[in-house]
């Protein structure tokens, strides 16, 4: 399995949001994000067991948000413009219905420039930690609310929320979306089960 590759970009190429974009909606067999300094990540495709662990999150999620209609739910394939600048794509994410209906409809179809009330990043085998704990900070940085890093392979889950210190939990059976989603409570069972 290949993990990702990150393209340094020379400061004389800076690609624009629309040129990005292009890039992203010409080559759609790859998943692209955008570090908020303008390199370039190329990343693999997701193998068998992170997609249907990943697959079985986001249901859990629309689920819970169809039953509640309070935001909208997209999965790992929508980019989010980030304030300070990165494009990323997490594995699950969740933005109040209030925050999206006050985006354009031009921003909502192309990457639009929000970061999510609540997301989930899914480490898979090819995942380096460190770099997700960045990425989760970069989320908390443009004003991620709750945010979980999965961790199957530790069967551990870092909890991330605006304004505090990562809470680390140690085999949970369940985790709770607390008061930005709420009543929502996702059962890890299947996602920290040996293949």
């Amino acid at each position: 399995m290949m993990s990702s590759i990150i393209l340094n970009l020379s400061p004389a190429i800076r690609l624009t949001d629309d040129q990005f974009y292009e890039i992203c909606q010409t080559n759609q067999d790859l998943r692209f994000e955008r570090t908020a300094s303008g390199d370039l990540i190329i990343m693999s495709p997701t193998g068998g067991e992170s997609g249907q662990k990943e697959a079985d999150i986001i249901t859990d999620l629309n689920n819970w948000n169809r039953q509640k209609k309070l935001g909208v739910v997209f999965s790992s394939s929508t980019g989010f413009k980030l304030p300070k600048g990165g494009d990323r794509s997490p594995d699950a994410a969740w933005i109040s219905l209030e925050r999206w209906q006050s985006l354009s409809t031009t921003e909502r179809k192309k990457f639009p420039p929000i970061c999510p009330d609540f997301l989930i990043e899914l480490r898979s085998q090819t995942d380096d930690l460190e770099k997700l704990r960045e990425k989760m900070q970069e989320y908390l940085d443009n004003g991620l609310r709750l945010g979980w890093l999965i961790d199957p392979q530790n069967r551990a889950v870092e909890i991330y929320r605006l304004g505090q210190v990562v809470e680390l939990l140690s085999s949970p059976s369940t985790v709770s979306g607390e008061d930005i989603l709420p009543d929502f409570v996702l059962d890890l069972t299947s996602i920290f089960q040996e293949e």
